[in-house]
Formats: structure tokens, C-alpha cells, sequence
């Protein structure tokens, strides 16, 4: 039997989602405690796991619900998490006998059930999300914190566009009242700081030379990474709205035909996005 390919499976199933015209990245949990976790840890999952699961809430393994007493109900369908890791390692070079550090990549994925398909156990109380957050001053604070600590140019003028400038380090957005939505305002800003945050004196995940064209691999794959980390982002300051979403015929084509191309590319942009948003975050 023919071992699985994670790779695979996990791009099949974000291609899936996209052949419905739906883009999985922008779910609309607005934090952590609304989105996706592990019954046994209580921790949430990563955010590729969260664009893979289908549902909020709590899962388990099927060994784990059985510890708890509970079962599975007949014919229910598991869904699958993946674990993601560089793992390092001690090798001698042949040649001179000379040690090195290589570095492998790790990608395992477990079998998890929902909740709503388990019986015998009762789901965990939720937790009360903060109801004194204001989101539009969450939304300034993750801004202002991540520009004044990084000395990045930002300028909010009145425009007909928006974009990071790797060669100034200078962040572009539209004046607020430009937007139909308030909220529109943070997913776009947001966006163009995940972008930022791949300067060489950052991730250093922008290539150097020509940006990039539309359309090409190179812009595609970089969006992909903005636009989860910019989802994310707006999730965490509880103001992501379905207007936020950027779910025009052009991104979602732009991206099938990138997943279809690069099996891995999926677990590497949501990996980049999750360091980004950790570095805007001060979480790094």
C-alpha cells in the first residue's frame, strides 16, 4: 500500500474549498478561543490546522475520546491535522569526516473528530470572550505597536492604492474615510505589514530585483501569505467581517493554479504567514 502523502492531502483539501469558491484562510473566527482546538490540551490549533477543519470548537483523536469515555458514532468521518516541524540532525560528511547540522523536514498528520460526531462525553464549557475588547482600538494598537517598533515608513494618504515599498521599507494605504467599511481599513493596512514583514532585515522572505508580476508564482505565493496573515490578524482584533473577504474570481484562480502546481506550498505560506504574524505581534 502506497505510503500518503500529507502534501497531498492537505492541498486536495484546500483545493477543494476553492473549487466552491470559497477561500478556507478566511473563516470567520474572530480569536482564538471561537476557532479550533484540542480537547486534551485546550490549545488551539495552528492556522493551517484551522483552514483545514471544518468546524469551531473542540476535537479529539479517536484514542483520545475513547480515554474520556466517549465513542464515535457510526459512519462519522474523521478529518485530519498535520503536525509541522524542522527537525535537526547530526550527519558526517563522507568525504572529509567532518560533522554538519542538516536540517529535515517533518510532516505527520493525525485523524481527529469533532465534537458534534462523538457520544458519551459532554463538550468542554466555552470560554467567555472579553466583551470590554473595542475592536477599531485593537485594530490601531497591533498598527501602531508593530510601526513604532520597527521604524517602518507608514503612510495613510489619499490614494487609489495600497502597497509595501521594500526598497523605502514604506507601507501605503488609503485614507480611512476612503473605505466603504472601517473594517476594510485594517484587513488592507494589515495586509501590506504582513507583506513588510519579509524585508531582508526581517523574515527576509521578499525576493530581491523586479516585483514580481501579477500573476506570476512568485506573486501569487507572496499574496497567499499576506492575505492569511491579514485574515489572521483581523481575527485576533475581533473585527473581521464578510466584506473583508477577498474572494474575487482572479485571487481564487490566481491561487488553484498555484496549489495544483506545488503541492507543498500551502503548509509553507500558512508556516510563513504564522511567523509573520507572530513578528507584527512581538510574539517571534
Amino acid at each position: 500500500m502506497a505510503k500518503a502523502n500529507v502534501y497531498d492531502m492537505v492541498t486536495n483539501r484546500i483545493i477543494a474549498e476553492l473549487e466552491k469558491g470559497q477561500i478556507p484562510w478566511e473563516k470567520p473566527w474572530t480569536g482564538v478561543r471561537s476557532g479550533a482546538y484540542n480537547r486534551i490540551t485546550k490549545r488551539p490549533y495552528s492556522l493551517l490546522n484551522q483552514m483545514l477543519l471544518q468546524h469551531s470548537g473542540e476535537y479529539a483523536t479517536f484514542k483520545q475520546r475513547q480515554d474520556l469515555g466517549g465513542h464515535i458514532r457510526k459512519g462519522e468521518k474523521s478529518e485530519i491535522v498535520c503536525f509541522w516541524k524542522i527537525l535537526e540532525q547530526e550527519e558526517t560528511i563522507p568525504d572529509t569526516g567532518e560533522k554538519e547540522i542538516v536540517k529535515i523536514p517533518l510532516l505527520r498528520y493525525y485523524n481527529v473528530f469533532h465534537i458534534s460526531q462523538v457520544e458519551g462525553v459532554e463538550p468542554l464549557a466555552p470560554e467567555q470572550l472579553n466583551d470590554e475588547v473595542e475592536p477599531i482600538k485593537a485594530g490601531d494598537k497591533i498598527i501602531n505597536d508593530y510601526i513604532n517598533r520597527e521604524h517602518l515608513n507608514f503612510v495613510e494618504c489619499k490614494s487609489n492604492k495600497a502597497y509595501y515599498s521594500p526598497s523605502n521599507d514604506t507601507v501605503v494605504v488609503p485614507l480611512k474615510e476612503q473605505y466603504n467599511l472601517i473594517n476594510e481599513y485594517y484587513s488592507t493596512t494589515f495586509h501590506e505589514l504582513t507583506h513588510s514583514t519579509g524585508h531582508k532585515n526581517r523574515l527576509n522572505r521578499l525576493q530581491t530585483g523586479a516585483v514580481a508580476a501579477f500573476g506570476s508564482e512568485n506573486y501569487s505565493k507572496e499574496e497567499l501569505v499576506a492575505e492569511i496573515g491579514s485574515t489572521t490578524l483581523m481575527s485576533i482584533a475581533g473585527i473581521e467581517t464578510a466584506k473583508t473577504f477577498r474572494n474575487s474570481t482572479a485571487y481564487i484562480q490566481n491561487w488553484l493554479q498555484v496549489l495544483r502546481n506545488d503541492n507543498k506550498f500551502i503548509v509553507s505560506a500558512s508556516s510563513k504567514a504564522e511567523k509573520a504574524v507572530n513578528y507584527i505581534l512581538a510574539e517571534a
